[in-house]
C-alpha cells in the first residue's frame, strides 16, 4: 500500500516535530522544511503541501503561488498555517485549498488534511 506524502514547510521545530510525529502515527509519509532555501533544494511532489506564512528567508504565500503556478504541482492541495494571517487575505493572495490559524485543534486539523488528499472519501 502506497502510503499519502505530506511536504511541511514550518520553521518553528517543536510545530515541525508535531506534525512529523502527528501524520506520520496516521500512516502518512512526511518530509519537514524549516526554511525556503531547504525546501526549494529538496523537490517532492505530495499529496499535499502544508506550509507555514512567515518563514526566516522568505514567505510560504510566495511558496503556495509559484507551487500553484507550477503545472507540475498546481493540483496538490496546499494548506496554509499562521498565527499571525487573515484568512481572506491568504486565499486571495495565494489561491490556497485552505487555512488554519495556530493553534489548532489537532483533529480538526487531520480532518482537513485528510478531506484535501482523499475529497470523496
Amino acid at each position: 500500500m502506497i502510503r499519502p506524502e505530506i511536504t511541511i514547510l514550518e520553521d518553528d521545530q517543536d510545530i515541525r516535530e508535531i506534525f512529523i510525529y502527528l501524520f506520520t502515527s496516521e500512516g502518512y509519509k512526511v518530509n519537514g522544511f524549516a526554511s525556503v532555501s531547504a525546501f526549494s533544494e529538496s523537490p517532492t511532489s505530495p499529496q499535499l503541501f502544508l506550509l507555514d506564512i512567515s518563514l526566516p528567508d522568505g514567505s510560504g504565500l510566495d511558496i503556495c503561488r509559484k507551487l500553484k503556478n507550477d503545472p507540475r504541482y498546481a493540483t496538490i492541495p496546499i494548506l496554509m498555517i499562521s498565527a499571525h494571517a487573515d484568512r481572506s487575505h491568504i486565499m486571495e493572495n495565494c489561491n490556497a485549498d485552505d487555512f488554519m490559524e495556530k493553534p489548532f485543534d489537532i483533529n480538526v486539523l487531520l480532518s482537513r488534511v485528510e478531506g484535501l488528499i482523499n475529497p470523496n472519501a
